[in-house]
C-alpha cells in the first residue's frame, strides 16, 4: 500500500473537500517564490511542516477504521512495517522523520539536503538532528550524477553517513539531474521529441538519461531497498 501526501502550501495547489474560516477557497496554492534555500528562514519552515505533515498522517494510519476508505482497506495496513520516501525537500522530512519516530522502520531520500542553508551570507549551514546523530535504521540516500548543488548536498550526506555506520546506503543515477526522480523523467524527453523544449533545457532539469533507463533503475533501487528492509526484520 502507497500513502501519498499532499503538503498545503507547499505543493504547486493542494485540493481540499471544502471550505474553513481560515480558509474561504477549496484551493491552496502554493506560497513559495523561487528556491526555498534562498530564503533560510523559509526553507525552516517548509521542512518542519513536511514532518509535522508525515507524523500526522502516520498518526491517522494508527486509527483507519476512522479513514474514509474502500471497504475491506483498512485491514491490510501492517503499521509495523512503514517506509518513508520522498524527492528533494521530501527526501530531507522522509530522513528526518526516520530518526525522529520510531514508528518507520526505513526511509528513502531522493536527494534532499540534511541540513538548514546559512541564516547569514559566508555563515555556517546547520545539520538537521539526523544528520547530527545518525540513524539506527535503513536509510537510502539516492541522488544523481549531475545535480548543479551536489558539493552542498554532499556535505550533510557524508555526516549522516559517518555517523550511522552500516544503517546508510547511497547510490546515484549517471548522467542523471535533479528531477529524474519524478514524472519529468518520462514527459521532458517527450516535449525534447515533440520540438517544445531544447536538448540543454532537458538536461538541466532531468539530464541526459533515457527514460527506458532511469525510471526502471529507479524503481528498482527503491522497490528492493524497501522490500529488503520491511520484510526481513
Amino acid at each position: 500500500m502507497v500513502v501519498t501526501v499532499d503538503h498545503p502550501g507547499d505543493g504547486a495547489a493542494v485540493g481540499f473537500p471544502g471550505t474553513t474560516a481560515f480558509r474561504d477557497e477549496p484551493v491552496r496554492t502554493t506560497a513559495f517564490r523561487g528556491d526555498p534555500r534562498d530564503r533560510p528562514d523559509v526553507f525552516r519552515t517548509m521542512i518542519d511542516a513536511r514532518v509535522a505533515d508525515l507524523r500526522f498522517v502516520l498518526d491517522r494510519l494508527a486509527r483507519p477504521t476512522e479513514l474514509p476508505l474502500p471497504r475491506g482497506l483498512a485491514g491490510t495496513i501492517d503499521r509495523r512495517r512503514i517506509g518513508l520516501y520522498g524527492h528533494s525537500a521530501g527526501g530531507s522530512a522522509a530522513a528526518e522523520v526516520l530518526f525522529e519516530d520510531r514508528r518507520v522502520r526505513a526511509a528513502v531520500n531522493l536527494e534532499g539536503y540534511l541540513d538548514h542553508p546559512p541564516l547569514v551570507p559566508g555563515g555556517a549551514p546547520e545539520p538537521f538532528p539526523v544528520t547530527r546523530h545518525g540513524v539506527d535504521r535503513p536509510l537510502l540516500l539516492l541522488g544523481s550524477e549531475g545535480f548543479d548543488h551536489r558539493p552542498e548536498l554532499d556535505r550533510s550526506w557524508s555526516t549522516v553517513t559517518a555517523r550511522s555506520g552500516r544503517w546508510v546506503r547511497t547510490a546515484r543515477i549517471a548522467d542523471a539531474g535533479h528531477w529524474v526522480f519524478t514524472d519529468c523523467a518520462a514527459t521532458i524527453p517527450q516535449l525534447q521529441a515533440a520540438g517544445l523544449t531544447t536538448r540543454t533545457e532537458r538536461n538541466a532539469v532531468i539530464g541526459g538519461v533515457a527514460p527506458t533507463v532511469s525510471i526502471p533503475k529507479v524503481r528498482h533501487l527503491v522497490r528492493g531497498f524497501f522490500t529488503r528492509h520491511l520484510h526481513m526484520w
